[in-house]
């Protein structure tokens, strides 16, 4: 995780039934686990009944908790009680990891740290009941991030290590004598001993200064005097005497960062990160875990059921001088063909800023060099021996493969799962640059650190948090873990628990502690469900994106994207991933048919430009130009964006410069192949082209969408990205099966139900979208037969004579199947026309529908939760209070700094005349936070959270009718005035039903 502050919580709003025909559902949503074993072999397949019986009930696809302990200080009951809270709350998994920022006393590591016989304990509770409860158990690879052993000292190889150096100027002529210039910059904790990695010289450019923040210098005079050095002393005299120049003498020191993980001390003795670039530091993890952690009983139960995946956290490797690794030297020149050390001026950081340059080329080229360097070790070294070493325990290997400046893209490629995050990802391009890697290699699962808000703790709502994981669903998504869920208790924790990251530093620190301290958790099985059935869909079949935007740089977290595409090309349909040019060496995928990876995401077009990093060079490695070539004449689209005269290769070696230039030369004039000159130029580059998306809006909206397809069903998944505008219009999809008919998969209560409302075209079926801002939903294509498998949840299923039913306009505001009749449904009496499919007409009347009725009265009970007799005990004072209009819960008497649960109740009498042909919409207006809906004693399934129209009509009868809305809050306004050190000075949010809440009424008639 990163500590980025998030954007505030968005403002619900309400929609009411439009007089058209559209499909209006809602949501939001996350995802978990395995990989086919050959690259590029497509995901499992989804076929129609198995689906469907997933998607009803969802098991298979839950979400999971980062699950906060404070070192071993757990109870191994309480632990198991946790275990059971997830699972009851519909959750799928729980992954251990030792974090307690917010912590104000010790927490004993020597006796109850990490690794020590009481966490085993607690790992084997856990584990235990998990396998009883039929959800998994992850464990972070370490105490807290990055990856580190108390079993270590800065001083070990296997430790994280760095290059340290120092500099003394010299003029010409002047000599030195005696101790090399120490480092720049201090050691670090713990570090005891360095080596004498190397000493040069070099002069400094004409005009340059040592007092100049990069300080240039002339490459072609350096000197190497490491074999000069006798017990770290130097005699030396500057040349050119008398010629006004300045030299620059600079000592490289290897040794240890010091670096310790985050949040400890979490161990004792301490522990120290390892080497991420050598075998060493991967076995420093693994020889740990066999002699400390892994007891037999352990290593059974995560060999059984319960045993999910090892998890590490992103790549956070802190230093103030120069990561490096031992033998770095040989490593490189390995990697790349020619020696390091000349170029080591320009590769030394201090506090991550450059300090000298031979010249920006220079600089750019042997700094792409390291960084690829990093990337092959990081993968070679370290990802590699863990995840096969993960395999052999019987679980996953789930990482966060980015950080530091390396190919986070073709490492999701390689492990078992890729993750992304919530906080650090500037925006879904992220995503999609690691759903690129998953989807080339043919793996299942992108899940996503999901929800953690700077500032947010104890007033994150669903709300916020659903709407987030929603649109990374979109972007590739498939696991939501959620940040997080803290054990209950630790020394020195406060009512209402303790909270792994608040207080953090004094402050409000980072959201959210979710669990049964939260009000909301009281109706949190509806969201668990909405996030179940959302990765239920994005797990099924095979991901399939339009577009493969190649980068030259596989970084993650940067927040780039794709020119055109991002900004302008989702909102009319488009998707698209990142690809890099390691990514496809590991893949190797081919091209069919104009697809590239035809079993896989089969892009039908292939997007570049000018290295976005590095200030749009035209810079491109030459096995991937000639790998372009061979695309192209195979049929792919390939469009090319900016002045490729003159390509480069990226890195220092500029040997096949030639043979760069003809193959791109070759690449431009082959027929599938179009350049534009710039990046406004994209849209008469795809006309060129011919390129369309293979899902088309009607108009340019907020909608995003994932798409998934199988044999016998294709799955779309839709989710309005914006928090104010709704999506109200038609989308083209293509409809690669036989007969394929639309149906509309709700998100939150498991109904399939069939749209008979569509237009078939030549390979497509165009549907009507209707979706409140933040509200998702899922349409799938399927053989027309489905609708006599799979009706309505509950409801009879639909007669023969209704699966070839489809209509291709009305003038009623719906045309529904509803069990065994499809009905037309209207806000207001008449007679309605219905073309169907034949071009016949029909004539449905509705005689009379109601008045639509404003509920301003309600009884109001309210659960005021309060701090109890110890820690983790709540108290609840009841409320009670009749409103005549619905305002915040702050500007009722007594309710200022109350949360809790509220029922609001009222009275409806709908006359003696209402009949079966007549139903109501209840449209709440505003809610905060989660909602329930009760009429006539009856609780409805659960709702759409993020769209608060809900029908109520099969519910409501003649006569008296009782309507009761449940709502929870977050916890905010108590600890406010519970805790006005950390809280108050977050603002009191508006807690309650707060409308206008309106009954409205429709009318309905058979077809």
């Amino acid at each position: 995780m990163s500590p980025t502050p998030s954007s505030p919580e968005p403002a619900s709003s309400a929609l009411t039934p439009t007089r058209r025909l559209f499909l209006g559902l809602s949501a939001a949503a996350g995802t978990a686990a395995a990989l086919p074993a050959a690259l590029g072999t497509p995901a499992a397949s989804a076929a129609p009944r198995s689906f469907a019986s997933g998607f009803e009930a969802p098991t298979a696809a839950r979400a999971k908790f980062r699950w906060w302990w404070p070192h071993g200080l757990v109870d191994p009951q309480e632990v198991a009680r946790e275990i059971d809270q997830a699972a009851d709350a519909g959750f799928g998994g729980m992954e251990v990891a030792d974090v307690h920022h917010s912590s104000s006393e010790p927490l004993d590591p020597e006796g109850h740290g990490w690794g020590t016989g009481p966490w085993r304990e607690a790992v084997e509770a856990a584990l235990t009941r998990a396998e009883e409860r039929g959800i998994v158990v992850d464990m972070t690879i370490g105490p807290s991030w990055p990856a580190a052993v108390p079993t270590l000292t800065p001083q070990d190889r296997a430790a994280v290590r760095e290059l340290a150096h120092g500099v003394r100027y010299l003029a010409s002529g002047e000599e030195t004598s005696g101790a090399l210039p120490e480092p720049e910059v201090e050691p670090g904790h713990g570090v005891e001993s360095r080596e004498l990695f190397a000493v040069q010289a070099v002069r400094l450019a004409e005009g340059a200064s040592p007092e100049d923040r990069r300080t240039a210098l002339e490459a072609d005079t350096l000197q190497d005097l490491t074999a000069s050095v006798r017990d770290e002393e130097l005699a030396w005299t500057a040349p050119g005497e008398g010629d006004g120049s300045t030299w620059a003498l600079i000592a490289y020191w290897e040794r240890g960062s010091g670096q310790r993980p985050e949040g400890g001390p979490h161990t004792e003795p301490v522990s120290y990160v390892v080497d991420h670039f050598s075998s060493a530091g991967a076995q420093a993890v693994i020889d740990f875990w066999e002699e400390n952690v892994l007891t037999s009983r352990i290593r059974s139960l995560l060999h059984g059921p319960a045993g999910g995946a090892v998890f590490e956290d992103s790549i956070e490797m802190e230093t103030d001088a120069t990561l490096w690794t031992h033998d770095l030297p040989a490593a490189f020149e390995d990697h790349h063909g020619y020696d390091p050390v000349p170029y080591l001026p320009v590769l030394v950081r201090v506090d991550e800023d450059q300090v000298f340059s031979f010249g920006p080329d220079t600089d750019r080229r042997a700094l792409n060099d390291f960084n690829d360097l990093l990337s092959q070790l990081y993968i070679d070294h370290h990802i590699t021996p863990l995840q096969e070493w993960a395999h052999g325990l019987g679980m996953g290997y789930r990482i966060q493969p980015y950080g530091l400046q390396t190919d986070a893209v073709a490492k999701a490629a390689i492990v078992d799962t890729a993750e992304g995050e919530s906080l650090g990802f500037k925006n879904l391009d992220d995503f999609r640059s690691l759903a690129g890697g998953r989807d080339l290699a043919g793996k299942k699962v992108l899940s996503s650190e999901a929800g953690a808000v700077y500032g947010g703790s104890y007033s994150t709502t669903w709300d916020q948090t659903v709407r987030t994981i929603a649109r990374e669903y979109a972007a590739g998504v498939n696991m939501a873990v959620l940040h997080g869920f803290s054990y209950a208790d630790a020394p020195g924790a406060q009512w209402p628990g303790f909270a792994a990251f608040t207080p953090y530093s004094g402050g409000v620190g980072y959201s959210e502690s979710w669990g049964p301290r939260h009000p909301t958790w009281q109706h949190v099985s509806d969201v668990s469900g909405f996030f179940a059935r959302a990765q239920h869909t994005l797990q099924s079949g095979t991901s399939t994106i339009d577009v493969a935007f190649l980068r030259q740089k596989g970084y993650a977290g940067s927040g780039f994207g794709a020119a055109h595409f991002t900004k302008e090309g989702v909102r009319h349909g488009w998707t698209h991933q990142f690809v890099s040019p390691r990514l496809l060496r590991i893949t190797e995928p081919r091209v069919e048919n104009g697809r590239l990876a035809p079993e896989g995401p089969a892009y039908g077009l292939l997007v570049f430009e000018g290295d976005a990093f590095s200030g749009r060079l035209p810079t491109m490695e030459l096995d991937t130009a000639q790998r372009m070539v061979e695309y192209a004449r195979s049929g792919l689209k390939i469009l090319i964006v900016g002045d490729w005269s003159a390509p480069q290769e990226p890195g220092t070696d500029q040997d096949s410069a030639e043979e760069l230039a003809q193959a791109m030369e070759e690449l431009l004039a082959e027929p599938s192949v179009h350049r534009v000159d710039a990046r406004e130029d994209i849209p008469d580059g795809l006309a060129a082209l011919d390129a369309r998306p293979a899902v088309s809006y009607a108009q340019a909206s907020p909608l995003l969408h994932a798409r998934r397809r199988d044999e016998e069903l294709e799955l779309y998944y839709f989710t309005n990205s914006s928090d104010s505008e709704p999506v109200d219009h038609r989308v083209t999809l293509p409809a690669d099966i036989d007969h394929a008919y639309p149906f509309a998969l709700d998100l939150w209560n498991g109904a399939i139900t069939p749209l008979p409302v569509h237009t078939r075209g030549e390979g497509t079926v165009e549907v009507g979208v209707r979706l409140a801002p933040g509200a998702s939903m899922v349409i799938a294509l399927a053989p027309h037969s489905w609708i006599r498998d799979h009706g309505e949840p509950g409801r009879t299923m639909p007669p023969g004579h209704l699966k070839n039913l489809r209509v291709d306009e009305t003038d009623a505001d719906q045309v529904r199947v509803e069990g065994r009749k499809a009905v037309v449904r209207a806000s207001s009496a008449g007679t309605y026309t219905t073309v169907l499919s034949d071009g016949s007409t029909t004539s449905t009347t509705i005689d009379s529908v109601g008045d639509t009725l404003d509920l301003t009265s309600w009884e109001l009970e309210v659960e005021d939760w309060r701090p109890g007799g110890s820690t983790t005990e709540t108290d609840v004072v009841v409320h009670e209070l009749s409103l005549s209009s619905l305002v915040p819960w702050r500007e009722l008497d007594g309710l200022a700094d109350t949360s809790g649960i509220g029922r609001y109740t009222t009275t409806v009498d709908l006359g003696g005349g209402w009949t079966g042909g007549h139903g109501a919409y209840l449209d709440l207006g505003r809610v905060s936070d989660t909602f329930r809906v009760t009429v006539n004693d009856t609780d409805l399934p659960p709702c759409d959270q993020q769209d608060t129209v809900v029908d109520v009509g099969p519910w409501l009868r003649a006569g008296s009718n009782t309507v009761q809305v449940e709502v929870a809050t977050t916890l905010i306004n108590r600890m406010r005035a519970f805790r006005p050190d950390v809280y108050g000075d977050v603002s009191r949010q508006d807690y309650g039903l707060l409308g206008p809440v309106r009954l409205v009424p429709y009318g309905q008639a058979e077809l």
